[in-house]
Protein backbone atom coordinates (compact mmCIF):
# COMPACT_ATOMS: atom_id res chain seq x y z
CA UNK A 1 0.00 0.00 0.00
CA UNK A 2 2.77 2.03 1.12
CA UNK A 3 4.56 2.24 -2.37
CA UNK A 4 1.39 2.38 -4.31
CA UNK A 5 0.49 5.58 -2.43
CA UNK A 6 3.93 6.87 -3.15
CA UNK A 7 3.09 6.05 -7.12
CA UNK A 8 -0.21 7.60 -7.26
CA UNK A 9 1.47 10.77 -5.76
CA UNK A 10 4.21 10.38 -8.31
CA UNK A 11 1.87 9.90 -11.20
CA UNK A 12 -0.83 12.95 -10.22
CA UNK A 13 2.63 15.51 -10.02
CA UNK A 14 3.45 13.93 -12.91
CA UNK A 15 0.54 14.97 -15.07
CA UNK A 16 2.26 18.47 -14.99
CA UNK A 17 4.68 16.80 -17.47
CA UNK A 18 2.24 15.72 -19.73
CA UNK A 19 0.61 19.21 -19.95
CA UNK A 20 4.39 20.27 -20.30
CA UNK A 21 4.80 18.00 -23.46
CA UNK A 22 1.56 18.74 -25.17
CA UNK A 23 2.15 22.58 -24.38
CA UNK A 24 6.07 22.21 -26.12
CA UNK A 25 4.70 20.15 -29.11
CA UNK A 26 1.34 21.22 -29.72
CA UNK A 27 2.33 24.55 -31.75
CA UNK A 28 4.09 22.61 -34.12
CA UNK A 29 0.44 21.62 -35.71
CA UNK A 30 -0.24 25.45 -35.30
CA UNK A 31 2.74 27.23 -36.14
CA UNK A 32 1.97 27.54 -39.97
CA UNK A 33 -1.61 28.52 -40.27
CA UNK A 34 -0.85 30.84 -37.14
CA UNK A 35 1.96 32.37 -39.76
CA UNK A 36 -0.61 32.41 -42.98
CA UNK A 37 -3.34 34.05 -40.50
CA UNK A 38 -1.36 36.85 -39.34
CA UNK A 39 1.04 37.35 -41.87
CA UNK A 40 3.89 37.10 -39.67
CA UNK A 41 7.57 38.01 -41.11
CA UNK A 42 10.27 35.13 -40.20
CA UNK A 43 11.32 37.12 -37.25
CA UNK A 44 7.69 37.31 -36.16
CA UNK A 45 7.19 33.64 -36.62
CA UNK A 46 10.16 32.76 -34.92
CA UNK A 47 9.09 35.13 -32.36
CA UNK A 48 5.50 33.18 -31.48
CA UNK A 49 6.79 29.93 -31.73
CA UNK A 50 9.02 30.84 -28.95
CA UNK A 51 7.45 32.63 -27.16
CA UNK A 52 6.10 29.89 -24.71
CA UNK A 53 9.98 29.34 -24.12
CA UNK A 54 10.62 32.93 -23.07
CA UNK A 55 7.89 32.14 -20.56
CA UNK A 56 9.25 29.26 -19.56
CA UNK A 57 12.81 30.61 -19.00
CA UNK A 58 11.10 33.18 -16.79
CA UNK A 59 9.03 30.15 -15.17
CA UNK A 60 12.05 27.98 -14.63
CA UNK A 61 14.17 30.79 -12.99
CA UNK A 62 11.29 32.17 -10.35
CA UNK A 63 9.81 28.70 -10.14
CA UNK A 64 11.77 27.79 -6.64
CA UNK A 65 10.97 30.96 -5.15
CA UNK A 66 6.95 29.77 -4.59
CA UNK A 67 8.54 25.99 -3.92
CA UNK A 68 10.60 27.42 -1.42
CA UNK A 69 7.93 29.74 0.20
CA UNK A 70 4.46 28.35 -0.19
CA UNK A 71 5.44 24.37 -0.58
CA UNK A 72 5.58 22.40 -3.85
CA UNK A 73 1.97 21.12 -3.52
CA UNK A 74 0.37 25.00 -3.68
CA UNK A 75 2.98 25.38 -6.37
CA UNK A 76 2.38 22.72 -8.48
CA UNK A 77 -1.63 24.23 -7.85
CA UNK A 78 -1.03 27.41 -8.94
CA UNK A 79 0.99 25.78 -12.49
CA UNK A 80 -2.35 24.12 -12.75
CA UNK A 81 -4.15 27.52 -13.00
CA UNK A 82 -1.87 28.87 -15.29
CA UNK A 83 -2.03 25.80 -18.02
CA UNK A 84 -5.69 26.06 -17.81
CA UNK A 85 -5.86 29.82 -18.40
CA UNK A 86 -3.26 29.57 -21.04
CA UNK A 87 -5.09 26.62 -23.08
CA UNK A 88 -8.30 28.33 -23.00
CA UNK A 89 -6.79 31.62 -23.82
CA UNK A 90 -4.72 31.06 -26.57
CA UNK A 91 -7.77 29.23 -28.54
CA UNK A 92 -9.70 31.96 -27.93
CA UNK A 93 -7.42 34.56 -29.43
CA UNK A 94 -8.59 37.70 -31.30
CA UNK A 95 -5.50 39.13 -32.76
CA UNK A 96 -1.57 38.13 -32.42
CA UNK A 97 -0.78 39.93 -28.97
CA UNK A 98 -3.42 38.14 -27.19
CA UNK A 99 -2.68 34.91 -28.74
CA UNK A 100 1.29 35.66 -27.35
CA UNK A 101 0.32 36.93 -24.38
CA UNK A 102 -1.81 33.77 -23.50
CA UNK A 103 1.40 31.35 -25.05
CA UNK A 104 3.50 33.04 -22.45
CA UNK A 105 1.19 32.66 -19.48
CA UNK A 106 2.04 28.65 -20.81
CA UNK A 107 4.96 28.90 -20.94
CA UNK A 108 5.28 30.05 -17.38
CA UNK A 109 3.54 27.24 -16.11
CA UNK A 110 5.89 24.63 -18.04
CA UNK A 111 8.75 26.24 -16.79
CA UNK A 112 7.60 26.70 -13.09
CA UNK A 113 6.34 22.68 -13.61
CA UNK A 114 9.89 22.06 -14.32
CA UNK A 115 11.17 23.05 -11.46
CA UNK A 116 8.69 21.80 -8.94
CA UNK A 117 7.35 18.58 -10.29
CA UNK A 118 10.41 16.68 -10.43
CA UNK A 119 12.37 18.24 -7.57
CA UNK A 120 8.09 16.99 -5.39
CA UNK A 121 8.92 13.30 -6.54
CA UNK A 122 12.17 13.28 -5.88
CA UNK A 123 11.34 14.02 -2.22
CA UNK A 124 8.76 11.46 -1.76
CA UNK A 125 10.31 8.78 -3.26
CA UNK A 126 12.53 5.96 -2.01
CA UNK A 127 16.19 6.26 -2.87
CA UNK A 128 16.17 2.87 -4.88
CA UNK A 129 13.13 3.40 -6.94
CA UNK A 130 13.56 7.65 -7.12
CA UNK A 131 15.23 7.67 -10.89
CA UNK A 132 11.92 5.52 -11.74
CA UNK A 133 9.09 7.76 -10.11
CA UNK A 134 11.12 10.84 -11.15
CA UNK A 135 11.22 9.38 -14.58
CA UNK A 136 7.94 9.49 -14.52
CA UNK A 137 7.93 13.09 -15.35
CA UNK A 138 9.39 12.45 -18.17
CA UNK A 139 7.52 9.64 -19.47
CA UNK A 140 4.49 12.15 -19.08
CA UNK A 141 6.44 14.88 -21.08
CA UNK A 142 6.48 12.65 -23.87
CA UNK A 143 3.33 11.17 -23.67
CA UNK A 144 2.27 14.40 -24.02
CA UNK A 145 4.33 15.16 -27.10
CA UNK A 146 2.89 11.82 -28.42
CA UNK A 147 -0.93 12.96 -28.07
CA UNK A 148 -0.61 16.37 -28.94
CA UNK A 149 0.92 15.02 -32.03
CA UNK A 150 -1.89 12.74 -32.59
CA UNK A 151 -4.27 15.42 -31.62
CA UNK A 152 -2.80 17.66 -34.38
CA UNK A 153 -3.13 14.82 -36.87
CA UNK A 154 -6.55 14.41 -36.25
CA UNK A 155 -8.10 18.11 -36.23
CA UNK A 156 -6.17 19.24 -39.15
CA UNK A 157 -8.82 18.84 -41.63
CA UNK A 158 -11.44 21.05 -38.67
CA UNK A 159 -10.91 24.27 -41.51
CA UNK A 160 -9.22 27.60 -41.07
CA UNK A 161 -9.94 27.36 -37.10
CA UNK A 162 -8.06 23.77 -36.68
CA UNK A 163 -5.71 25.12 -34.58
CA UNK A 164 -7.89 26.53 -32.12
CA UNK A 165 -9.15 23.17 -31.09
CA UNK A 166 -5.17 22.01 -31.66
CA UNK A 167 -4.50 24.21 -28.25
CA UNK A 168 -7.90 24.57 -26.89
CA UNK A 169 -8.12 21.11 -26.21
CA UNK A 170 -5.34 20.98 -23.41
CA UNK A 171 -7.63 22.61 -20.94
CA UNK A 172 -9.57 19.30 -20.43
CA UNK A 173 -6.62 17.42 -19.22
CA UNK A 174 -5.67 20.89 -17.00
CA UNK A 175 -8.49 21.08 -14.98
CA UNK A 176 -8.07 17.07 -14.22
CA UNK A 177 -4.29 18.42 -13.03
CA UNK A 178 -5.88 20.90 -10.98
CA UNK A 179 -8.51 18.98 -9.45
CA UNK A 180 -5.67 16.00 -8.54
CA UNK A 181 -3.13 17.93 -6.94
CA UNK A 182 -5.31 18.91 -3.85
CA UNK A 183 -4.79 15.51 -2.83
CA UNK A 184 -1.32 14.95 -2.65
CA UNK A 185 0.48 15.46 0.90
CA UNK A 186 3.14 17.96 1.25
CA UNK A 187 6.95 17.24 0.51
CA UNK A 188 8.48 16.05 3.36
CA UNK A 189 11.08 17.82 3.55
CA UNK A 190 9.87 21.19 2.64
CA UNK A 191 7.68 20.30 5.93
CA UNK A 192 10.99 20.36 8.13
CA UNK A 193 12.96 22.62 6.27
CA UNK A 194 10.30 25.54 6.08
CA UNK A 195 7.80 24.94 8.32
CA UNK A 196 9.80 22.54 11.26
CA UNK A 197 6.61 20.25 11.16
CA UNK A 198 8.48 16.96 11.78
CA UNK A 199 5.52 15.10 12.92
CA UNK A 200 3.67 15.77 9.44
CA UNK A 201 6.56 14.41 7.88
CA UNK A 202 7.15 11.54 10.04
CA UNK A 203 3.66 10.40 8.77
CA UNK A 204 3.83 10.75 5.42
CA UNK A 205 7.42 9.44 5.30
CA UNK A 206 5.84 6.15 7.02
CA UNK A 207 3.99 5.91 4.38
CA UNK A 208 6.49 6.18 1.69
CA UNK A 209 8.36 3.58 3.40
CA UNK A 210 7.55 2.47 7.13
CA UNK A 211 10.60 0.33 7.08
CA UNK A 212 13.11 3.19 6.59
CA UNK A 213 11.38 6.47 7.69
CA UNK A 214 13.26 7.05 10.83
CA UNK A 215 16.54 6.69 9.35
CA UNK A 216 15.32 9.11 6.67
CA UNK A 217 13.50 11.60 8.80
CA UNK A 218 17.06 11.49 11.11
CA UNK A 219 19.28 12.36 8.22
CA UNK A 220 16.65 15.06 6.73
CA UNK A 221 16.93 16.84 10.27
CA UNK A 222 20.26 16.43 10.37
CA UNK A 223 21.46 17.96 7.19
CA UNK A 224 18.81 20.91 7.88
CA UNK A 225 20.25 21.67 11.66
CA UNK A 226 24.16 21.01 9.62
CA UNK A 227 22.06 24.31 7.12
CA UNK A 228 21.00 25.85 9.96
CA UNK A 229 24.40 25.77 12.01
CA UNK A 230 25.96 27.73 8.60
CA UNK A 231 25.77 31.20 6.76
CA UNK A 232 22.42 31.38 4.96
CA UNK A 233 23.32 29.16 1.65
CA UNK A 234 24.18 30.80 -1.51
CA UNK A 235 23.83 28.49 -4.35
CA UNK A 236 26.36 30.51 -6.37
CA UNK A 237 29.35 30.20 -3.94
CA UNK A 238 32.41 27.71 -4.08
CA UNK A 239 30.37 25.01 -2.12
CA UNK A 240 28.35 24.02 -4.14
CA UNK A 241 30.16 24.79 -7.61
CA UNK A 242 30.11 21.11 -8.18
CA UNK A 243 26.37 20.68 -8.93
CA UNK A 244 26.24 23.89 -10.45
CA UNK A 245 28.72 23.08 -12.74
CA UNK A 246 27.21 19.38 -13.79
CA UNK A 247 23.04 21.07 -13.69
CA UNK A 248 24.26 24.20 -16.32
CA UNK A 249 26.22 21.60 -18.66
CA UNK A 250 23.87 19.08 -18.57
CA UNK A 251 20.83 21.10 -19.38
CA UNK A 252 22.84 22.89 -21.92
CA UNK A 253 23.73 19.60 -23.75
CA UNK A 254 19.85 18.32 -23.72
CA UNK A 255 18.98 21.43 -26.14
CA UNK A 256 22.31 21.93 -28.19
CA UNK A 257 21.38 18.03 -29.42
CA UNK A 258 18.68 19.65 -31.10
CA UNK A 259 15.35 18.18 -29.58
CA UNK A 260 13.07 21.13 -29.51
CA UNK A 261 13.60 22.59 -33.03
CA UNK A 262 12.80 18.88 -34.21
CA UNK A 263 9.80 18.93 -31.93
CA UNK A 264 8.60 22.30 -32.94
CA UNK A 265 9.25 22.00 -36.18
CA UNK A 266 8.84 18.62 -37.39
CA UNK A 267 6.48 18.81 -39.93
CA UNK A 268 8.18 21.34 -41.39
CA UNK A 269 11.72 19.13 -41.67
CA UNK A 270 9.91 16.46 -42.71
CA UNK A 271 8.37 18.74 -45.56
CA UNK A 272 11.80 19.90 -46.83
CA UNK A 273 12.50 16.22 -47.17
CA UNK A 274 9.82 16.05 -49.77
CA UNK A 275 6.87 15.00 -47.79
CA UNK A 276 3.63 16.00 -48.50
CA UNK A 277 1.57 18.01 -45.44
CA UNK A 278 -0.30 15.00 -44.78
CA UNK A 279 2.68 12.54 -44.41
CA UNK A 280 4.69 14.82 -42.53
CA UNK A 281 2.37 15.34 -39.73
CA UNK A 282 1.80 11.66 -39.64
CA UNK A 283 5.78 11.46 -39.20
CA UNK A 284 5.81 13.82 -36.82
CA UNK A 285 3.40 11.13 -34.61
CA UNK A 286 5.52 8.67 -35.27
CA UNK A 287 8.45 10.90 -33.68
CA UNK A 288 5.97 11.39 -30.91
CA UNK A 289 5.52 7.77 -30.19
CA UNK A 290 9.30 6.25 -30.89
CA UNK A 291 9.98 8.95 -27.97
CA UNK A 292 6.85 7.67 -26.02
CA UNK A 293 8.06 3.94 -26.33
CA UNK A 294 11.74 4.71 -25.96
CA UNK A 295 11.53 6.79 -23.02
CA UNK A 296 9.04 3.97 -21.36
CA UNK A 297 12.36 1.29 -21.87
CA UNK A 298 13.99 3.96 -20.04
CA UNK A 299 12.68 4.30 -16.69
CA UNK A 300 12.79 0.56 -16.14
CA UNK A 301 16.31 0.50 -16.79
CA UNK A 302 17.51 3.98 -14.91
CA UNK A 303 17.48 2.29 -11.83
CA UNK A 304 19.13 -0.81 -12.96
CA UNK A 305 22.21 0.36 -15.26
CA UNK A 306 22.61 3.91 -14.26
CA UNK A 307 21.94 7.29 -15.22
CA UNK A 308 25.74 7.64 -16.45
CA UNK A 309 25.42 4.38 -18.79
CA UNK A 310 22.33 5.85 -20.21
CA UNK A 311 23.65 9.22 -20.77
CA UNK A 312 26.89 7.36 -22.64
CA UNK A 313 24.64 4.86 -25.17
CA UNK A 314 22.28 7.75 -26.22
CA UNK A 315 25.22 9.91 -26.30
CA UNK A 316 26.76 7.39 -29.19
CA UNK A 317 23.49 7.27 -30.74
CA UNK A 318 23.15 10.62 -31.65
CA UNK A 319 25.94 11.46 -32.71
CA UNK A 320 25.53 9.00 -35.63
CA UNK A 321 21.98 9.65 -36.44
CA UNK A 322 22.60 13.62 -36.58
CA UNK A 323 25.92 13.43 -38.96
CA UNK A 324 23.49 11.12 -40.83
CA UNK A 325 20.87 13.60 -41.07
CA UNK A 326 23.33 16.22 -41.75
CA UNK A 327 24.82 14.70 -44.66
CA UNK A 328 21.87 14.09 -46.29
CA UNK A 329 20.96 17.90 -46.30
CA UNK A 330 24.41 18.44 -47.70
CA UNK A 331 23.74 16.02 -50.85
CA UNK A 332 20.33 16.68 -51.00
CA UNK A 333 19.41 12.95 -50.64
CA UNK A 334 17.25 12.96 -48.14
CA UNK A 335 15.62 9.25 -48.58
CA UNK A 336 16.64 7.67 -45.42
CA UNK A 337 15.73 11.02 -43.04
CA UNK A 338 12.70 9.84 -41.56
CA UNK A 339 14.47 6.62 -40.22
CA UNK A 340 17.60 9.07 -39.10
CA UNK A 341 15.00 11.28 -37.00
CA UNK A 342 13.64 8.23 -35.84
CA UNK A 343 16.62 6.46 -34.59
CA UNK A 344 17.99 9.92 -33.16
CA UNK A 345 14.53 10.40 -31.10
CA UNK A 346 14.67 6.95 -29.85
CA UNK A 347 18.60 7.39 -28.53
CA UNK A 348 17.66 10.85 -27.33
CA UNK A 349 14.71 9.19 -25.29
CA UNK A 350 16.86 6.84 -23.77
CA UNK A 351 19.13 8.78 -22.35
CA UNK A 352 18.96 12.38 -22.29
CA UNK A 353 15.37 12.38 -22.34
CA UNK A 354 14.86 10.51 -19.30
CA UNK A 355 17.68 11.05 -16.87
CA UNK A 356 17.74 15.06 -17.50
CA UNK A 357 15.36 15.81 -14.78
CA UNK A 358 16.40 13.25 -12.63
CA UNK A 359 19.52 13.66 -12.45
CA UNK A 360 19.22 17.61 -11.60
CA UNK A 361 16.54 16.82 -9.05
CA UNK A 362 19.01 14.82 -7.50
CA UNK A 363 22.75 16.52 -7.20
CA UNK A 364 21.63 19.60 -5.21
CA UNK A 365 21.15 19.66 -1.21
CA UNK A 366 17.87 19.98 1.01
CA UNK A 367 18.81 23.57 1.53
CA UNK A 368 19.30 25.09 -2.06
CA UNK A 369 17.67 21.89 -4.12
CA UNK A 370 14.57 24.60 -5.20
CA UNK A 371 17.16 27.28 -6.19
CA UNK A 372 19.50 24.43 -8.25
CA UNK A 373 16.71 22.61 -9.64
CA UNK A 374 15.67 26.50 -11.19
CA UNK A 375 18.94 27.05 -12.41
CA UNK A 376 19.21 23.68 -14.29
CA UNK A 377 15.36 24.34 -15.74
CA UNK A 378 16.39 27.76 -16.46
CA UNK A 379 19.38 27.02 -18.05
CA UNK A 380 17.30 23.97 -20.00
CA UNK A 381 14.79 26.48 -21.51
CA UNK A 382 17.07 29.35 -22.11
CA UNK A 383 18.31 27.32 -24.67
CA UNK A 384 15.55 25.70 -26.00
CA UNK A 385 13.97 29.18 -26.86
CA UNK A 386 17.30 30.41 -28.29
CA UNK A 387 16.96 27.06 -30.28
CA UNK A 388 13.32 27.20 -31.28
CA UNK A 389 14.00 31.25 -32.40
CA UNK A 390 16.94 30.49 -34.48
CA UNK A 391 16.27 27.27 -36.35
CA UNK A 392 13.84 28.53 -38.74
CA UNK A 393 16.32 31.88 -39.34
CA UNK A 394 19.61 29.56 -39.65
CA UNK A 395 17.87 26.53 -41.66
CA UNK A 396 16.82 29.23 -44.03
CA UNK A 397 20.01 31.06 -44.54
CA UNK A 398 22.76 28.28 -44.10
CA UNK A 399 20.78 25.49 -44.40
CA UNK A 400 19.93 22.27 -42.75
CA UNK A 401 23.65 20.83 -43.22
CA UNK A 402 24.75 23.06 -41.10
CA UNK A 403 22.53 23.30 -38.18
CA UNK A 404 22.50 19.29 -37.82
CA UNK A 405 26.26 19.52 -38.25
CA UNK A 406 26.10 22.28 -35.39
CA UNK A 407 23.94 19.70 -33.26
CA UNK A 408 26.49 16.66 -34.23
CA UNK A 409 29.66 18.74 -32.86
CA UNK A 410 27.82 19.53 -29.50
CA UNK A 411 26.75 15.75 -28.76
CA UNK A 412 30.61 14.58 -29.43
CA UNK A 413 31.46 17.11 -26.29
CA UNK A 414 28.47 16.38 -24.63
CA UNK A 415 29.95 12.09 -25.09
CA UNK A 416 33.38 13.49 -23.44
CA UNK A 417 31.10 14.87 -20.49
CA UNK A 418 29.34 11.83 -19.77
CA UNK A 419 32.54 9.80 -19.58
CA UNK A 420 35.32 12.65 -18.13
CA UNK A 421 32.86 14.72 -15.97
CA UNK A 422 29.44 13.20 -14.80
CA UNK A 423 28.74 11.28 -11.85
CA UNK A 424 26.62 8.63 -10.86
CA UNK A 425 23.55 8.61 -8.84
CA UNK A 426 21.96 6.02 -8.52
CA UNK A 427 20.41 4.02 -5.64
CA UNK A 428 21.73 6.22 -3.00
CA UNK A 429 19.78 8.84 -0.51
CA UNK A 430 19.65 12.67 -1.19
CA UNK A 431 21.35 13.33 1.62
CA UNK A 432 24.33 10.86 0.81
CA UNK A 433 24.24 12.29 -2.42
CA UNK A 434 24.59 15.84 -0.82
CA UNK A 435 27.79 14.71 0.98
CA UNK A 436 29.80 13.82 -2.44
CA UNK A 437 28.71 16.77 -4.44
CA UNK A 438 29.30 19.73 -1.97
CA UNK A 439 32.61 21.05 -1.03
CA UNK A 440 32.94 20.79 2.80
Amino acid sequence: MKNSKVLVWSIVVALGGFLFGFDTAVISGAEKAIQHLWDLSAVEHGFTVSIALIGTVLGAMLGGIPADRLGRKTTLFWIAVLYLVSSLGSALATDWYVFIFFRFLGGLGVGASSVAAPMYISEISPARSRGKMVGLFQFNVVFGILIAYFSNYFMQDLGDNAWRWMLGVQALPSLIFLLAILYVPESPRWLIMKKADVQQAKEILNIIDRDTSEETLFAIMNANDEAKDKPTARLFSAKYKTPVMLAILFAVFNQVSGINAIIYYSPRIFEMTGLGAKAAFLSSAGIGFVNFAFTLLAINFIDRFGRRTLMAIGSVGVIITLGLVARAFFIQDFTGVPVFLFVYIAFFAFSQGAVIWVFISEIFPNEVRANGQALGSFTHWFMAAVIAFSFPIISEYLGGGVTFSFFTVMMILQLIFVWRIMPETKGTSLERTEKTMVLH
